[in-house]
């Protein structure tokens, strides 16, 4: 009967938890095109927003664009070293990765990557390099801060998201054969690869360090969590559908899942290492698949926009994609 108490308390804590947890700005970002990947920059307060051809910087606090980064076409994702000022872009279109001085904003180099289609970013804080992951390539390009290539590393399959544990290990799914791998950033080689079963179709990671937890949202809506020392999965917990984007906040062991097409952000509480629960899912707006969290703040922040009418499908393009409704996009805060 105590075991039971206890856990009806813990379930009832969490469900209270999340019960407050809504959606509290819509930040106007405007604009046509579409967006993946943001970052927010807990210290400086910006956000970083991918957006078509180019980053919109957004002042989180201010709640308004304050700058850009233009020519980035294909933008994907952005990685920051704030100890050194410099902000990392990928490029997908023309396989490149830009870097740009933080303060100013200011271009100070233009790179390409040796792999195809550059999808997501990362930093590397123990050897401050970068790494871009390469979807067409199907590999992952290791940079110094200058942009200089030091490696490039074969995934065996087409890569997504990336984390790192802070100590020379990195993390990156591989959506085509849903596994995950883990690379030696001082080695630059891949130290392990682990099937996800039975998550499929890998997409956002995010890291519990103090645990050696990782999350992962899959295709079929769920989030696998792993062991980042063994590449056990843990456990599974159901998210939504149109899942892209994972995050944890580390102070109040929460995971988040950002469900696009299910329009929610499922809020995940870990009780333990081994064991996760729902807490509930947020209301968000359909579209809203990516995110990031603000540490400081602890709030989460979702890229948006309206869709119009799709055009008529053509033998070139049998699937054609609704247009974005130009000056609908905006960042959606949510917080507790």
């Amino acid at each position: 009967m105590k075991r039971t108490l206890i856990a009806l308390f813990s379930l009832a804590v969490a469900a209270t938890a999340v019960a407050a947890w809504h959606v509290t700005r819509h930040i106007p970002v405007g604009g046509t095109g579409g967006w993946d990947y943001m970052a927010v920059d807990a210290a400086a307060r910006r956000a970083y927003v991918s957006h078509g051809d180019r980053v919109e910087v957004v002042d989180v606090d201010a709640g308004k664009v304050v700058g850009l980064i233009p020519d980035t076409p294909g933008v994907h994702g952005i990685a920051i070293d704030a100890a050194d000022g410099r902000g990392f872009i990928s490029s997908g279109r023309v396989s490149m990765m830009t870097i740009f001085n933080l303060k100013t904003l200011a271009r100070i180099n233009d790179v390409k990557t040796t792999g195809d289609n550059p999808d997501a970013i990362m930093f590397e804080p123990s050897t401050k390099h970068v790494f871009t992951f390469n979807g067409r390539g199907k590999n992952a390009t290791v940079f110094d801060t200058h942009g200089k290539v030091l490696a490039t590393i074969a995934l065996g399959g087409k890569p997504e998201f990336g984390v790192n544990d802070g100590h020379g290990k990195v993390f990156v799914n591989i959506e085509d054969t849903s596994e995950l791998a883990m690379i030696d950033a001082k080695t630059n080689t891949v130290s392990a690869r682990w099937k996800l079963a039975p998550c499929e179709s890998p997409s956002g990671l995010a890291i519990d360090r103090r645990h050696h937890r990782l999350f992962t949202v899959c295709e079929n809506e769920m989030m696998a969590v792993v062991d980042a020392t063994n590449g056990h999965v843990v456990t599974t917990v159901p998210t939504g559908k149109g899942t892209d984007a994972a995050g944890f906040d580390d102070e109040r062991q929460l995971a988040f899942a950002s469900n696009g097409q299910s329009a929610t952000l499922t809020v995940i509480h870990e009780t333990s290492p081994d064991k996760y629960e729902v807490a509930g899912n947020v209301a968000t707006q359909r579209s809203a698949r990516t995110m990031a969290l603000d540490t400081k703040t602890h709030h989460v922040f979702l890229p948006a926009a309206k869709f119009g009418e799709a055009p008529a499908p053509t033998e070139k393009n049998p699937r054609p994609r609704p247009p974005v409704v130009p000056g609908s996009f905006e960042l959606i805060e949510v917080a507790p």
